[in-house]
């Protein structure tokens, strides 16, 4: 059982990290388009 919520715990680090890194590309491509919209 111990091992379980130690795999448990690795994989929702993971997950958080995917999800993070999902949000900062989101963010850049928005901050990118508003950049370029200015400029047309």
């Amino acid at each position: 059982m111990d091992r379980l919520m130690i795999a448990l715990e690795i994989m929702a680090k993971g997950m958080g990290g995917i999800f993070v890194a999902c949000l900062v590309i989101m963010a850049a491509v928005w901050v990118m388009s508003k950049l370029s919209g200015r400029n047309k």
